[in-house]
């Protein structure tokens, strides 16, 4: 996801000053300097997750690039490769102080290599658009983002259940029908994270589905939601919202493609708000995109 700024990854103009002249000094970011840049995701309204530094971080440490001015944070991106096939854009984010100055497009042409060939994923706010298909991206289709007070249908359903460490293989093994590479790792610390509630739908001991819900800057959010049908995904919705309380705002980015998944977030109460459109930068991947009823995150793909 990209924040309405001008710096965006253009060719510079005639005269913008060149990094060096500017002082920006590239390179990669820990865990604990990439908290610095989810306080500016907060800041630009996208709402992250209490501690998603710190479940995203490892999945590629090489791929997280700040540029600081004098020894302080200005700009950022990350390039995470999930696989030899397939990395994910997020993050392009420059410090409202220092936009203007052609430092993000600096730090996107250090960042965007690290991919090296790769599939490159991202979620791009309509402003941006066109700016990225001149970068060679290309539009797949439209995210959006549903909030609201949910309701239920208050009857748990019995196949559902929160998920152990005896679910992470064949949860593992399902997440990859869905996304475009295997991340075994990555989930078996989303899934247990602080704050983070799992579950699983299981259909004569077969995973037909999960989900996860975690506390967010605002409400909480939702994702991903993945499941092999409306029925399975809305008993696992049920489940993940029975955690947020009666008064608390739920937010959960759906394929727009997807019919069932929107009539399902209609369905509880939720209403659309804004929009990403997801870009791929090379082949798109396959996965089943009938069973994603919620994304990830749009800063992680």
């Amino acid at each position: 996801m990209t924040p309405l700024s001008d710096d965006a990854p253009l060719q510079p103009s005639p005269g913008e000053p060149p990094a060096a002249a500017a002082g920006l000094v590239l390179g990669r970011a820990s865990s604990e300097e990439w908290l610095q840049v989810e306080e500016w995701a907060a800041e630009e309204e996208w709402n992250p997750g209490f501690g998603d530094t710190v479940c995203f971080h490892p999945t590629d440490p090489a791929g997280f690039f700040l540029g600081r001015l004098e020894g302080k944070p200005a700009t950022a991106v990350s390039v995470v490769n999930y696989s030899d096939d397939f990395a994910f854009l997020g993050y392009y984010l420059v410090d409202p102080a220092h936009r203007g100055k052609g430092l993000g497009m600096a730090t996107w042409n250090e960042a965007v290599p690290h991919a090296d060939g790769r599939t490159i994923g991202l979620d791009a706010v309509p402003a941006q658009e066109e700016t990225y298909r001149r970068s060679g991206f290309v539009p797949a289709y439209r995210t959006g983002r549903y909030s609201g007070r949910p309701t239920t249908s208050g009857t748990p359903s019995p196949d559902v259940t929160a998920v152990t460490d005896a679910h992470f293989d064949a949860v593992a093994e399902y997440d990859r029908r869905c996304f475009p590479a295997e991340r075994r790792a990555f989930l078996e610390r989303w899934l247990t994270a602080e704050g983070h509630s799992a579950y699983v739908f299981l259909r004569a001991g077969e995973v037909a589905g999960y989900g996860v819900v975690r506390k967010a800057r605002s409400g909480s959010r939702i994702g991903p939601l993945f499941a092999d049908d409306r029925r399975t995904a809305e008993a696992l919705f049920d489940a993940l919202t029975a955690h947020t309380g009666q008064d608390e705002e739920v937010h959960v980015d759906v394929p727009e493609t997807h019919e069932a998944a929107v009539a399902l977030a209609v369905s509880r109460g939720l209403q659309p708000g804004s929009h990403t459109v997801r870009m791929y930068a090379g082949p798109p991947p396959p996965v089943d995109a009938e069973r994603v009823f919620g994304v990830t995150s749009l800063e992680l793909g």
